[in-house]
């Protein structure tokens, strides 16, 4: 990395830092002795799920995903039912999923081009399979 950009990376995480401090927290404290803050994974979740429980509202939900819960998740879930906030642990269990996958979309946008990766490769081997083997029956 040139320095140039390592110098904004270290301006930018100090302006963070400093932001956080000012809001009570101190990343320093939070990491392990040691650790560097800047490889904290910070992530903005809004302060209501409105808009994704908008979302949830749009869409067909017609795939079924089997899932055991411990019971603390299984008892949250009913709470988000019992202050009627979602209609059914379904319903919750969806929201909660989804909201999760957004989180990790960086990650799993890597795991999906590896996985486009691994299909173009056992399409190569398809292919000179079929080349080895042309013509030649058993």
């Amino acid at each position: 990395m040139q320095k140039s950009k390592v110098a904004k990376k270290d301006n930018f995480w100090e302006i963070i830092q400093a932001q956080l401090l000012q809001q009570g927290v101190d990343l320093q404290a939070l990491c392990k002795e040691g650790a560097d803050p800047s490889n904290i994974k910070m992530v903005c979740i809004a302060p209501d799920l409105t808009e994704s429980m908008q979302e949830l509202g749009e869409t067909t939900r017609d795939q079924v995903v089997m899932v055991r819960l411990d019971e603390a998740a299984t008892k949250s879930l009913d709470a988000w039912v019992e202050a009627g906030a979602v209609k059914s642990r379904s319903q919750a269990a969806a929201l909660f999923i989804r909201e999760g996958l957004k989180v990790r979309a960086p990650e799993l946008d890597q795991l999906k081009d590896a996985l486009g990766d691994v299909e173009k490769a056992k399409q190569l081997l398809r292919e000179k399979a079929e080349k080895i083997f042309k013509g030649k029956k058993s």
